[in-house]
């Protein structure tokens, strides 16, 4: 279990000063901390096809990145090279719980985990990312340098590397096991490994306009609504056909408000959209599916945990109704369960004492029952 220190500071201060505002060094914020993940295990899981990983390093002065899978790691030598390993939560249940100490951040919000190993000297280069991060410093040092939001330069160091020109740093230190580096949106910046070192990156991103809007055609299509066409039976003559009124205008605009007024339709799009599946899910579905009466007497000595990476989510104004989101898709249920469904939505684990007042309610069982012969939720040993 990691519990995250801030020091002096509430988590609300945290947000109030620095979230989205300014980057801040927290010594410390995971006290004697020790790698989830051996750096060893890590090069293994980027050598498997389902992983997203890429190495970067130098050749005669100039940026060279690839994408794995990887055969191999030797010729690399023992400096100046980084791995980077994505979504490190949807297959390491202890490296998932880094991101438990970071629950005071809606978990809609979260986009992965991200491990890097470095040899001395590695680096991904100075760049600048569109999403909040917390750089959690595992074993090693590095020497990280951010610098002021800004219109900075950025160019292709390779064609996989976008990279900032150089920027005055506003933070310049050093960082040791334990240590973590808040950074917000568009802040440029550049860790380079002083000794051999990992470290762990909790990313939360937020959707653009467009892409919500893109995701959200795609549905109307998928759904095959949207596509009524604009009628106009009152029609008055005109004198100038090249104009387009502004009654025109209004009725063409108020053709797609519609579609966003609709609350009931994009809010049933806004779960799907948020609970999809950012990267490829290691579902194992059970050889025998599970019995409600086994089900009920094993809630009573088994955890049952989240499959690492599955996104469960659920609207305050609806979730009374019977309805939440898991993976994709919208869920209904007994609305009597309500509360149960919130647990299974707001933490990762749940033990027995948890589910001591469902585990003999037809509808929840029934509900569980479900989820664990989907893979979603798998049964747990109560340490």
């Amino acid at each position: 279990m990691y519990t995250l220190n801030l020091k002096q500071m509430t988590k609300q201060e945290f947000l109030d000063e620095y979230w989205q505002k300014k980057p801040v060094v927290i010594r410390q914020g995971f006290k004697n901390f020790i790698d989830p993940i051996a750096a060893d295990e890590l090069a293994g899981l980027a050598m498997e096809e389902q992983i997203e990983s890429r190495l970067v390093h130098k050749k005669d002065g100039q940026w060279q990145a690839a994408f794995g899978p990887f055969e191999s790691y030797e010729h690399l030598g023992t400096k100046n090279w980084s791995l980077v390993v994505q979504a490190l939560d949807n297959v390491s249940e202890e490296a998932a719980e880094i991101i438990e100490a970071f629950r005071f951040i809606p978990h809609w919000r979260l986009d992965d985990l991200m491990a890097s190993f470095a040899m001395p000297g590695g680096s991904v280069g100075p760049h600048r990312d569109n999403y909040d991060t917390f750089i959690c410093q595992g074993s090693g040092k590095r020497h990280w340098r951010v610098g002021d939001n800004g219109d900075h330069v950025e160019f292709a160091a390779h064609e996989a590397l976008l990279h900032v020109e150089a920027f005055e740093a506003i933070i310049d230190v050093k960082l040791e096991a334990g240590d973590i580096l808040y950074i917000p949106p568009g802040f440029p910046h550049e860790g380079i490994s002083l000794d051999t070192s990992m470290s762990f990156s909790v990313g939360f991103r937020g959707n653009s306009a467009v892409s919500v809007l893109s995701a959200f055609a795609d549905h109307l299509i998928d759904n095959d609504k949207g596509s009524q066409l604009l009628t106009d039976p009152n029609r008055q003559v005109v004198s100038h056909s090249g104009e387009v009124s502004n009654d025109d205008y209004t009725s063409i605009k108020s053709q797609v408000q519609n579609l966003l007024d609709d609350d009931e339709s994009f809010k049933k799009f806004t779960g799907q959209f948020l609970t999809s599946a950012k990267h490829d899910l290691d579902i194992l579905v059970p050889d025998e599916p599970f019995e409600l009466t086994e089900v009920s007497n094993l809630l009573n000595s088994h955890a049952i945990k989240r499959l690492g990476g599955l996104r469960a989510f659920y609207f305050e104004d609806t979730i009374e109704q019977g309805l939440c989101y898991i993976n994709g898709s919208e869920l209904a249920f007994s609305a009597v369960i309500a509360n149960g469904v919130k647990l299974l939505c707001d933490k990762v684990m749940l033990l027995p004492d948890d589910l001591s007042e469902w585990s003999r309610n037809a509808a929840f069982v029934e509900l569980a029952t479900e989820l664990l012969n989907q893979g979603y939720w798998y049964l747990a040993e109560v340490e």
